[in-house]
């Protein structure tokens, strides 16, 4: 064999190879993430994971989220409600809360909403001018619609900003999807058995006449001379062939024939629905809630995060202005939630359908356990540590221009009043030797 083949079939034969172990190496890593995805299965639901630490830690911060239910029917109704503190230190690069609207965040159209409200007003349409600092309450009620185990999330849309969600819980709905129904009843008494299909058929119809309007119209230039013909036509200088007679008498009759048709549609429709609301494009102002009593100021002097440790730290001196002892219970933050388990009330801080994969397991560490007494202030080191800051991507604040967190800090007093604070400031990230 000359030598040049061999060294060309040798080169061939180790290029064979490198291919053939890049192809395990690939299968063997998308192996790997799928058995990892199997095995953490909420890490397939969280999209908010892909949002900037800035837009999740100081606009919206999500508190007392509540799912009536885990488990649901179709056409059974569930209830989400909850509250939501707009940071005072909102971030520059995010859009004011002039214009937000409520919905949920799902999957898709598994499930519908049937009624929403903010501060007690119904949610239909958008809301406008809300305050930042201020407390705002929301509550939505929806029923399953399709057949599955999906992510449900409350959101608010901030224009020009996009969506903020909370909290998300699975929530399983069990049936057929053919069973859902969605009957409703019209403003001039008319019932409707099943909203999803109502109209549908009148709507296909008109979709026909058009399209056969249309089809006719395009047959009928299809089938005279074309291109060339024309082409020839024109260079002779004989444009009054193109257009015939009957070309103008049949285009008349069309114009003639959709302007009818659409002025009797038009005619028609007032006169078999009397009633109509037209879809709102306006917005809604709410009042927030009215302001908790400040019994306590919290001034934040310095916040680390120990990039191997995974924990956050914060020094903040805290002050005492109510008539009763109080102790720290909780720090929340972009849906994570750090709980104090030596402060009184700790085993009731987290309700039972709060999702368990957004509870730090070793809760907050303070510096000092001792309750803050009245009128007394103190500087106290809290420290949030768990492998979630990674889980939920949110160590890349360290990154941000600004290098600033945000959250809320939840106090409790001898009678067990709940009491809360928004914390906030600059942060810098810190390399302590393991």
């Amino acid at each position: 064999m000359p030598k040049q083949v061999f060294e060309h079939q040798s080169s061939r034969g180790k290029i064979v190879l490198l291919i053939q172990k890049a192809m395990k190496m690939l299968t063997l890593g998308l192996g790997m993430l799928l058995l990892a995805g199997v095995a953490t299965e909420s890490a397939w639901a969280h999209g908010e994971r892909s949002q900037e630490p800035y837009l999740r830690t100081r606009t919206v911060q999500y508190y007392d989220v509540h799912y009536d239910k885990k488990t649901v029917k179709i056409n059974e109704e569930f209830t989400l409600s909850g509250r939501f503190r707009l940071m005072e230190d909102w971030p520059d690069a995010v859009s004011p809360p002039e214009t937000v609207f409520l919905a949920a965040y799902t999957p898709g159209p598994m499930v519908t909403r049937v009624e929403s409200y903010l501060n007690g007003m119904p949610a239909r349409q958008s809301f406008s001018k809300l305050e930042l600092g201020r407390d705002y309450e929301f509550k939505l009620v929806m029923k399953g619609r399709i057949p599955g185990r999906h992510h449900i999330h409350p959101l608010l849309s901030i224009h020009g900003s996009g969506p903020l969600v909370g909290p998300g819980q699975w929530i399983e709905v069990t049936g057929t999807k053919g069973d859902f129904v969605e009957k409703v009843t019209t403003m001039n008494g008319v019932q409707v058995d099943n909203l999803e299909f109502y109209g549908t058929a009148r709507a296909l119809k008109w979709y026909g006449v058009w399209l056969a309007l249309a089809a006719f119209w395009l047959l009928f230039w299809l089938v005279r001379p074309l291109l060339l013909p024309r082409w020839i036509a024109l260079n002779k200088g004989r444009e009054d062939v193109l257009i015939s007679n009957r070309d103008v008498t049949v285009g008349v009759i069309l114009g003639v024939v959709v302007v009818a048709i659409s002025f009797g549609g038009y005619i028609y429709a007032n006169k078999e629905y009397p009633y109509v609301v037209p879809l709102q494009a306006g917005t809604s102002k709410v009042d927030p809630l009215p302001k908790q009593q400040h019994a306590v100021d919290v001034k934040v002097l310095k916040a680390n995060y120990d990039v191997p440790g995974r924990s956050m730290q914060v020094t903040a001196r805290i002050t005492n202005r109510g008539a009763e002892s109080v102790s720290i219970l909780e720090f929340a933050t972009a849906n994570l939630r750090f709980v104090n388990l030596q402060a009184p009330g700790a085993d009731k801080a987290v309700s039972a359908d709060y999702p368990r994969d957004l509870v730090a397991r070793d809760g907050l560490g303070l510096s000092d356990q001792k309750p803050l007494m009245p009128g007394e202030t103190r500087d106290i080191k809290f420290e949030a540590s768990d492998a979630l800051w990674e889980v939920e991507r949110l160590v890349s604040f360290l990154t941000d221009v600004d290098s600033k967190f945000g959250g809320l800090l939840f106090f409790v007093d001898k009678s067990g009043n709940r009491l809360m604070t928004e914390i906030g400031g600059p942060i810098l990230p810190t390399f302590t030797a393991l």
